[in-house]
């Protein structure tokens, strides 16, 4: 069983339909737009609303950010590899982005710009499931997630579908992203700022590109700076 704390998070989860709802807890003196619209919503869902004390929630929630509603859920369901590629030509892999905070403003940034499904390496994701729908402001549930046990081998079945694998890498094959045409099926990968992207992603990259700097700043940007940047040109380019 898992926590998820605020309004937003419920009503991503209540929509998204992920994970198993088992119930939600309220605090007895709330009322507003945003709560009458998650208990008639469990209603028509047949999920139980637990009315509880401000004080009793706060020592069930991990933090004071709740606002008074929380709710007990399963774990979220993951996506096999063909289930994320159905109808989409714009898909991310991340990769050793491990604190939840960080993953969670990655997976915000990728679902305002389009991005609806993503690759990850095999971790314990859903232990961190309230972080994430708090800091990625629900996208997190809203987002098909496919749990990858051998990059290789799924890389190669994007290819097979004609994907592009376009890597976040600035070494002496990189392009500048501006230079780079992502109208067209894309698998965009993303590493952590410490170690990057490893060893067998950057060997089946069709193309890396990076983020030109208007300095000679030699540093990486944060993951979640440069997968803000990378996803709206991916969306720019695409409205044009």
């Amino acid at each position: 069983m898992y926590l998820l704390e605020g309004k937003i998070s419920i009503k991503a989860a209540l929509k998204a339909n992920q994970r198993k709802i088992n119930k939600i807890i309220i605090d007895d003196q709330k009322k507003d737009r945003d709560t009458t619209y998650i208990i008639q919503t469990a209603k028509v869902k047949q999920i139980p609303i637990v009315k509880e004390t401000r004080a009793n929630i706060d020592a069930l929630c991990e933090g004071k950010t709740h606002g008074g509603i929380m709710a007990e859920v399963e774990a979220r369901n993951f996506q096999t590899l063909e289930e994320i590629m159905e109808n989409n030509n714009f898909i991310a892999l991340i990769e050793g982005v491990e604190d939840p905070f960080n993953f969670g403003y990655v997976l915000r940034s990728l679902y305002a710009a389009g991005c609806a499904s993503i690759i990850l390496p095999q971790r314990n994701w859903t232990s961190a499931a309230s972080t994430l729908a708090k800091s990625s402001a629900g996208a997190s549930e809203f987002m098909k997630m496919h749990v990858s046990e051998n990059f290789e081998d799924t890389l190669f079945l994007l290819k097979r579908e004609n994907y592009q694998i376009v890597c976040a890498n600035r070494d002496n094959k990189a392009i500048e992203m501006y230079d780079y045409d992502f109208n067209q099926k894309i698998c965009i990968c993303i590493g952590g700022e410490k170690r990057g992207l490893s060893k067998v992603i950057l060997e089946n990259s069709d193309q890396d590109v990076y983020i030109p700097y208007n300095t000679d700043f030699k540093n990486a940007l944060s993951a979640a700076s440069a997968t803000t940047i990378l996803a709206f040109e991916i969306m720019r380019q695409r409205k044009k």
